[in-house]
């Protein structure tokens, strides 16, 4: 009888015992279970603030957007388009090209030329194109006797003049060095670098990257001769 309750005693502190430990460990493994799951919610900021940095935002494109508008016109001949009005850079810029070379009075002989080419809406209607546009002293090169019979053909006045148009932008990039076909199905040639470029090899861009509503303009020193 006395061995049976020792026994049982003996039982009992067991289990007496067993619980308190399990007590005691409860709060450790509520405590481990807490600080793991902050450590995840940190890594798991930590890793959405490193995604939020390496993704591309808004600075950038206000960047690219500032790029834009520092562009600007370049070349000695720049200087005599006057500062304010409709002949002003910034008034080309509202109109499409023959209009706007209508009111730049070093192009008065270019424009009258493409006037007589029937070729004023086709310029104005286009989209995006180049123009290398030749100065009145461009045509004061040519010979007399050559430019009137050029100016009373008007076939012959219709290829020369839409062979100094490209049917793409042309930014100063693209002029370091290109072939491009023209309206008039004979290709140009550009080339050179920084603020210096010279069309066929032989015309001088002396005013570049001149803006209109709908084209780029060249300003160029000497008129381009298509293959005849």
């Amino acid at each position: 009888m006395r061995t049976t309750l020792r026994t049982l005693r003996t039982r009992r502190t067991g289990r007496l015992a067993l619980a308190l430990v399990a007590a005691a460990a409860l709060p450790l493994t509520l405590t481990a279970c807490s600080d793991d799951g902050g450590d995840k919610d940190k890594d798991s900021g930590a890793d959405s603030s490193a995604s939020a940095k390496e993704k591309p935002g808004a600075p950038q494109e206000e960047t690219g957007s500032a790029d834009n508008a520092m562009a600007k016109p370049f070349g000695p001949a720049c200087a005599s388009v006057p500062d304010e009005g409709s002949g002003s850079f910034d008034g080309m810029a509202k109109d499409p090209v023959a209009t706007a070379a209508s009111n730049n009075p070093e192009l008065s002989t270019l424009v009258s030329a493409v006037q007589k080419a029937g070729l004023v809406e086709t310029l104005n209607s286009a989209e995006n194109i180049t123009v290398f546009a030749p100065t009145n002293d461009a045509f004061a090169k040519i010979p007399k006797a050559d430019l009137d019979k050029v100016m009373s053909d008007k076939a012959m006045l219709k290829k020369v003049l839409t062979y100094h148009v490209v049917g793409q932008p042309l930014p100063p990039e693209k002029l370091a060095k290109g072939s491009y076909p023209t309206l008039a199905k004979s290709p140009l040639t550009t080339a050179g670098s920084g603020e210096s470029f010279k069309v066929n090899d032989s015309s001088t861009v002396v005013c570049g990257d001149v803006r209109t509503s709908n084209a780029t303009v060249h300003i160029v020193d000497s008129v381009l001769m298509p293959p005849m």
